[in-house]
């Protein structure tokens, strides 16, 4: 990731319900127009069923721009092949052209998925040149700050065994899980955005040093919209946004696409 750049990746999880609305979702994004200059990295990711006809698609209609869209995964199995009823390999995925996978985020953890898991997906990636994002955060934010010990447990147990040359080819997502959802108690501010960022630049210098992780891209993800996407980019201390909902409208992606030009 070019830190000269910002990277907006947006996340359609399982919707939409057919390749139809898949489609014109993706036509309508307009990662550059004639009044602005989206100086970003634009990544698509929808469920893998439309995986291949984006890619097609994306292939004769969006390179006539000069800003291309980038596809990317919602996940991803750690072999490049064999008996793995249901999986996704990174090999399958790079001759698609997709070039960003999510990584363990809070949805995949909840079925059952664990921080090992998590490192062989991204040793995977590296080895096929896929960027991995990364997601951690925590569950819930206490007043005796436990949450940084989870966050600090959850890096290191994720990369342990990353070597250091692959850190400037990963990008790091912070998701506070209490503020994502119809269950989410409140929003996450920019402030306690930007300390996370800190925060976790801080624990990679202690496993690694402060110069390898200069170079390591964090996103925000937590119920980013249009009113409070600028907020994260100008204050967050984030070098781009993880959108979840607001992805599959066009229009608001787009607004927040357009905040990104005037930062």
């Amino acid at each position: 990731m070019s830190k000269s750049k910002k990277i907006i990746v947006a996340n359609w999880k399982m919707n939409p319900a057919s390749f139809k609305e898949a489609k014109a979702i993706f036509s309508a994004i307009k990662p550059k127009n004639k009044k602005s200059k989206i100086k970003a990295d634009v990544v698509i990711c929808p469920p893998f069923v439309y995986l291949s006809a984006l890619a097609d698609y994306r292939s004769t209609r969006i390179k006539k721009r000069s800003t291309l869209i980038n596809l990317g995964a919602q996940d991803v199995f750690y072999e490049p092949e064999g008996s793995f009823t249901g999986e996704i390999s990174p090999l399958q995925l790079k001759n698609l052209g997709v070039k960003y996978v999510i990584i363990g985020h809070s949805e995949r953890r909840a079925l059952g998925e664990t921080n090992e898991v998590v490192r062989n997906k991204i040793l995977a990636c590296i080895k096929y040149i896929i960027t991995p994002i990364v997601c951690v955060g925590e569950n819930k934010r206490d007043e005796s700050g436990n949450y940084l010990s989870f966050i600090r447990t959850q890096i290191e147990e994720i990369f342990s065994g990353i070597p250091k040359s692959a850190l400037s080819k990963i990008v790091i997502a912070y998701e506070p899980i209490w503020a994502i959802g119809k269950s989410a108690l409140r929003e996450a501010t920019p402030v306690e955005s930007n300390e996370m960022a800190i925060f976790i630049k801080k624990v990679l210098s202690d496993l690694y040093d402060q110069k390898a992780v200069e170079n390591v891209g964090i996103l925000y993800g937590g119920s980013v919209n249009t009113k409070n996407a600028g907020e994260f980019l100008k204050n967050g201390g984030v070098d781009g946004l993880l959108v979840g909902r607001e992805s599959l409208d066009s229009e608001k992606f787009n607004e927040i696409l357009k905040v990104v030009s005037s930062k």
